[in-house]
């Protein structure tokens, strides 16, 4: 995408910002016609809405954007969604605001996939206010691009290898070291990965399951581990999705995108960690050898598992990355998945449940929720559901029994069988899409919970 963040332009139409308040005060320093397109055009200041102003040659000379009743940089991304290309500069950071959070907005919001179908025109872009940290909002920007690239890329073109490729460059940008598994090396003879291998093994040759590890970082820092899952495409295996349930499997890779832009923004802004980004990726496909409902299989763990649906398979390739961050003795593990519809149905798609027993990283994902305007919500690791996970011949199954009805919740229970004991521990169930566009957020891939967790880091490994 192109860079929506100036540090400098030789012309840029001034944006004056404005609470709902504001609004009767400025109108009338500017004038009547400005007070005659306001009202023509139904400008109240609400937070999003942008009023264009023409100038005596009749091009655009002033915006005035709208914040709502109390300023929020909500406005600013709205804006970069609904501002015609140009360039663009705030007069004055409202008061309460971070310059920083609002370039970060404004490029958020001016986010456009093209790769297929070129954008007819380029992005709003936004001269740095006066006190913003440019670096650090364009890594924001740029990280949570790549995983809207990614997620909104379909399987035919975002496959394992394609994957791998993007961990590779990420490595090289900020000199990681990075080391991947693939194919029959997963296997317990070779490198111990059995569950990616099961998931990932009916996929053609070229699409073969992998293992991608990235460490980055000085080796006495405390250990952070991201995991995500990264399954390029879901038939549902044997147990086949429908059409409808298949359309949308490009994005299942999600949590494997959110986990490699969370990385790359860590090494970005340098935060004093030993970073280890893992990231299971496999093709879960249909082939004579696709793992079958009623199979039991190996984990890098050691527990058996007995699989009831082969669509409960995302579970299991982050039952092996888990285990594997576990050998690592993390202070911190973050996993995130496209996981289970049953979040959806629980939250919807703009707003992200999370679960850890963490009380202390639960109350700051909340409040850097909110500080950052990136929706989480904390659902509970109920220990009464645990019991749906038993099986009659293995440690555990794939599927829970209908009883427990909360998918999230068992999903997110099954993940802690294999989680790090070391350290804290927090499971995100993201959607990474946009069902419904609306200004700022095109209807697509979104990049979520990722901004609320990287506030988290910085103020515990600044």
């Amino acid at each position: 995408m192109s860079d929506a963040l100036l540090d400098a332009a030789e012309s840029a139409v001034p944006v004056q910002a404005l609470i709902e308040a504001e609004l009767p005060g400025a109108l009338q320093a500017l004038g009547g016609q400005a007070a005659g397109l306001a009202e023509a055009e139904g400008f109240k200041a609400k937070a999003g809405q942008a009023l264009k102003l023409p100038g005596a040659d009749g091009k655009l000379a002033r915006v005035l954007l709208g914040l709502g009743p109390k300023a929020g940089a909500d406005g600013f991304r709205a804006a970069a969604g609904r501002l015609p290309a140009g360039d663009y500069r705030l007069e004055a950071v409202p008061e309460g605001l971070d310059a920083t959070d609002l370039a970060t907005a404004w490029g958020l919001g001016a986010y456009r996939y093209d790769r297929y179908k070129p954008a007819k025109e380029g992005p709003a872009r936004l001269v740095l206010p006066e006190g913003a940290k440019g670096a650090e909002a364009r890594a924001v920007v740029h990280a949570c691009a790549l995983a809207r690239d990614m997620v909104n890329t379909p399987a035919n073109d975002m496959g394992p290898l394609q994957m791998e490729t993007i961990a590779r460059e990420i490595a090289e940008q900020f000199g990681a070291a990075v080391t991947v598994v693939v194919g029959d090396d997963l296997l317990p003879e070779g490198e111990n990965y059995p569950a990616i291998h099961a998931v990932g093994r009916a996929a053609a040759p070229h699409r073969a399951p992998r293992m991608i590890e990235i460490a980055w970082g000085e080796p006495g820092a405390p250990v952070l581990a991201i995991v995500g899952k990264g399954i390029v495409f879901d038939t549902g295996g044997l147990d086949i999705k429908p059409s409808s349930g298949m359309r949308l499997m490009k994005k299942d890779m999600g949590g494997a995108a959110h986990a490699l832009a969370l990385g790359r923004m860590v090494m970005a802004l340098g935060l004093k960690v030993r970073l280890h980004v893992l990231v299971p990726v496999a093709e879960n496909a249909i082939a004579g050898d696709a793992m079958r409902p009623g199979d039991v299989i190996a984990s890098r763990k050691g527990l058996s598992i007995e699989i009831g649906n082969t669509d409960a398979e995302g579970r299991l390739v982050l039952a092996d990355a888990l285990a594997r961050a576990a050998e690592l003795n993390p202070a911190l593990t973050i996993d995130m998945a496209t996981l289970t519809g049953a979040a959806r149905v629980a939250l919807g798609p703009q707003v992200i449940p999370f679960f850890t027993t963490d009380d202390a990283l639960a109350a700051d994902l909340e409040r850097a929720s909110v500080e950052a305007a990136d929706p989480l919500w904390r659902l509970p690791l109920w220990a009464g559901y645990e019991e749906a996970l038993d099986s009659d011949i293995a440690d555990l199954k794939n599927d829970p029994d209908g009883w427990a009805q909360a998918g999230s919740v068992t999903a997110a229970l099954f993940l802690k069988r294999f989680a790090p004991e070391s350290g804290a521990w927090v499971h995100l169930d993201i959607f990474a899409w946009n069902p419904k566009g609306r200004p700022g957020f095109p209807a697509g891939a979104e990049a979520q919970a990722i901004r609320a967790l990287l506030r988290v880091l910085r103020s515990r490994f600044a």
